[in-house]
């Protein structure tokens, strides 16, 4: 079986060293993805200086607060508890305010990973 792991990052300078431990765990692609939360909308205050249709880069530029959302479709548990594992490493407890969220859902059928993935469809 394969499995989807997201990890919604808070802090976007710890990017570049999970994707570096992931790649080591066994992760053989990565999408990272600029996001944000309606919860740091709210503290931040929500913009109201938006044109009549906004695309999503005007609606994401300014002084918001960013995280990074990073996901990845592995071939094993063992991969996913590396990956968790590579998390904690850098960032600490994920149970701890302000530090992100990860989840994993099981991949009934992908199709598009290529070689590295044969037999996922």
């Amino acid at each position: 079986m394969h499995y989807l792991v997201v990890l919604v990052l808070d802090d976007p300078s710890f990017c570049g060293e999970i994707l570096q431990r992931w790649e080591e765990a066994g992760a053989a692609g990565v999408t990272i993805l600029e996001s944000t939360g309606l919860g740091r909308l709210r503290k931040k205050g929500i913009r109201d200086d938006y044109p009549l249709m906004p695309s999503l880069q005007e609606f994401l530029k300014g002084d918001e607060v960013h995280n990074r959302t990073l996901f990845s479709i592995v071939e094993s548990e063992e991969i996913v508890d590396a990956l968790i594992d590579a998390v904690k490493q850098v960032v600490g407890d994920l149970e701890q305010p302000d530090t992100g969220l990860l989840f994993v859902v099981p991949v009934h059928k992908a199709i598009g990973l290529g070689a590295t993935h044969q037999g996922t469809e």
